[in-house]
């Protein structure tokens, strides 16, 4: 039967000093047994004189079952007893290290679990051949796994694997590591007065969209309402959409000043989500609702 069990990482237990991630199990009278996640579930004891420097008036409220607390690593004797501290689990950007290091690494292990299930082998080993090598190139596989994205042969060169283990391991990797696509907007504001007027805001818009075609990361400039215009571009890694607009927005506003125009930044590049999506689309179609009345109330008059 294939072996589904093991460590995240190649040290059997952890260090005495190191942060790791528990969950609590057992209250006993003196003190909560935990299971550390990442080391296969091998037991600890946190002593109650361990869990809080303030006075402890209810043991649920500071041991509640099932929960997934950060506590430091004390003793470790070669049997394997560990002893732990959550008090003493600090500073605090350390415990968001220690997080953000399980986060990973669990993501990890759930990659290299189904691997393990689906090629038939034993994870153990797989991690041994695998897993733990990158840890050591790369600070940490899952940093690894992203890069194998765009550049496996980078990522595993010198690391021997059988063709299926491989298929099945990148399949897992874009799977689930993929970035999804981000949608980036920014606002902005342009004005033309001169002769050229209208003709040197479209020149300076297209430079803008000439510039994510050039880059790869396509920008869509659409007009809400002079001078009001909306700036969109959609990419899998924020930074570079947030980089592209702004690359965009230097080159209008550049043009359209050298045209005598003027030019403002309303909301600089960002994220949106749904909602901002929506917000948007609703006062695109208000504004037009309310110059098409402009536009009858005209016609009235006229008449």
């Amino acid at each position: 039967m294939t072996n589904l069990d093991c460590r995240f990482y190649e040290a059997e237990f952890p260090e005495a000093g190191d942060l790791v991630m528990v969950v609590i199990k057992h209250v006993t009278d003196m003190g909560v047994y935990v299971h550390l996640l990442e080391y296969n579930n091998v037991e600890g004891m946190v002593l109650f004189s361990e869990l809080t420097s303030r006075r402890i008036r209810s043991i649920p409220k500071v041991a509640r079952l099932e929960r997934k607390e950060v506590c430091a690593v004390l003793r470790v004797d070669k049997k394997g007893y560990i002893d732990l501290s959550k008090k003493r689990a600090n500073p605090p950007e350390e415990v968001s290290q220690c997080e953000i290091r399980y986060n990973k690494a669990k993501i990890v292990h759930g990659i290299m679990r189904h691997v393990a299930q689906v090629t038939n082998s034993d994870l153990l080993e797989l991690n041994q051949e695998i897993t733990w090598k990158l840890y050591k190139i790369f600070g940490h596989a899952y940093d690894a796994f992203k890069l194998a994205i765009v550049d496996p042969e980078k990522v595993f060169k010198g690391i021997k694997m059988e063709d299926r283990v491989r298929e099945i391991l990148m399949q897992n990797i874009k799977r689930k590591l993929t970035p999804r696509p981000l949608k980036i907007r920014a606002e902005i504001e342009i004005k033309c007065y001169t002769y050229e007027g209208i003709d040197a805001i479209k020149e300076a818009l297209r430079k803008g969209e000439e510039l994510g075609k050039e880059r790869g990361v396509p920008i869509e400039i659409t007009l809400v309402a002079p001078p009001h215009f909306v700036m969109t571009t959609t990419t899998a890694y924020k930074d570079v959409g947030i980089n592209i607009l702004n690359e965009a927005i230097d080159s209008i506003h550049e043009l359209i000043e050298s045209k005598g125009g003027e030019f403002s930044v309303k909301i600089p590049p960002r994220s949106i989500s749904e909602t901002d999506e929506q917000d948007l689309a609703d006062l695109m179609g208000k504004l037009e609702e309310e110059n098409k009345d402009i536009g009858d109330d005209e016609i009235s008059g006229d008449d």
